[in-house]
């Protein structure tokens, strides 16, 4: 006589199998059609060399690697080094700059009163809902010849008269810093809302000064959020082509640029397809230093990307 106790285990068992991977297939093929196999045939294509039109075609070389290193049929030329550098330079100055903003208005947020909180946090969001092309567009006009920024500059005595703060690197930081400050924002007001605060009273009462007490007891805590931010905004603004492309007016291009101009107006598929792997190889980087950065400054799991 079969025991029919014995196989409801097995039957569970079963049917949470079942429902685990009617919930995880979506995302997976999700991944695996938009994320795996263009990777796949980017990593192809970057190994092909360039044909008619800058179409990739066989035979296999590493001409586009080259090409992206500099090296072409003139001899070495150091422009792609430069784009490359100043991808690493804009991105490392708009991460630092966000993180300084986002901090005080992150904190300003939290001790404020429960029902503004919300509105407070609509304001920091809501600009991100429009359109990155239109909000590029506003910043142009704002930093255009003859506006009151523009010309607070040449007060200064930063710019030459009749010019504008746009375009430039700077306008180009500057649209780096409005566009992923919520992304900074919304992970440190996370962190800021779970802090301890009996951690900062105890440093307060052992007379620790203002710099002592966030270094031991504020920033400890809002280190996941910090580092969740960090990866937030720096890979999206390493890759960045919109805000370059309109901001910087050709004066700041960056690494995505140079890799949709190579699918574009440079008809190179190959040096496009070398680029993009560039651009995953550092955000796999960037990733793996942010996780053992995580380790060693919160020495838990709880701050690992």
């Amino acid at each position: 006589m079969i025991d029919k106790t014995a196989k409801a285990p097995t039957r569970a068992l079963g049917r949470e199998t079942r429902h685990l991977l009617l919930t995880v297939t979506p995302g997976a093929l999700w991944i695996l059609l938009f994320l795996v196999l263009p990777s796949v045939y980017l990593i192809g294509v970057a190994f092909m060399t360039t044909g008619p039109y800058g179409l990739p075609q066989r035979p296999l070389s590493l001409d586009a690697f080259e090409r992206l290193a500099g090296f072409g049929f003139l001899g070495w030329s150091p422009g792609n080094l430069y784009t490359l550098l100043r991808s690493l330079g804009q991105t490392l100055v708009s991460t630092v700059l966000v993180v300084m903003i986002a901090y005080p208005v992150a904190y300003y947020i939290t001790t404020c009163r429960a029902r503004w909180r919300p509105l407070l946090l609509l304001a920091i969001v809501v600009p991100s809902w429009t359109n990155q092309v239109i909000r590029s567009f506003g910043w142009m006009n704002l930093l255009a010849p003859g506006t009151p920024l523009s010309e607070l500059a040449v007060t200064l005595g930063l710019i030459s008269p009749h010019l504008g703060l746009y375009p430039s690197n700077f306008a180009v930081t500057l649209g780096l810093v409005y566009n992923f400050l919520p992304f900074m924002v919304l992970p440190l007001y996370s962190a800021f809302e779970k802090l301890d605060v009996a951690q900062v009273e105890a440093a307060q009462d052992l007379y620790a000064s203002p710099l002592r007490t966030f270094r031991h007891a504020i920033f400890p805590q809002t280190l996941p959020g910090l580092l969740a931010g960090i990866v937030l905004v720096a890979i999206p603004a390493f890759g960045m082509y919109v805000v370059s492309e309109l901001l910087g007016g050709g004066k700041g291009m960056m690494l995505g640029n140079l890799v949709a101009n190579q699918f574009a107006g440079g008809a190179n598929w190959p040096l496009g397809a070398a680029g993009a792997i560039l651009m995953i190889l550092a955000t796999f980087i960037g990733l793996y230093v942010m996780r053992r950065l995580g380790k060693r400054l919160g020495g838990g799991e709880q701050v690992v990307i």
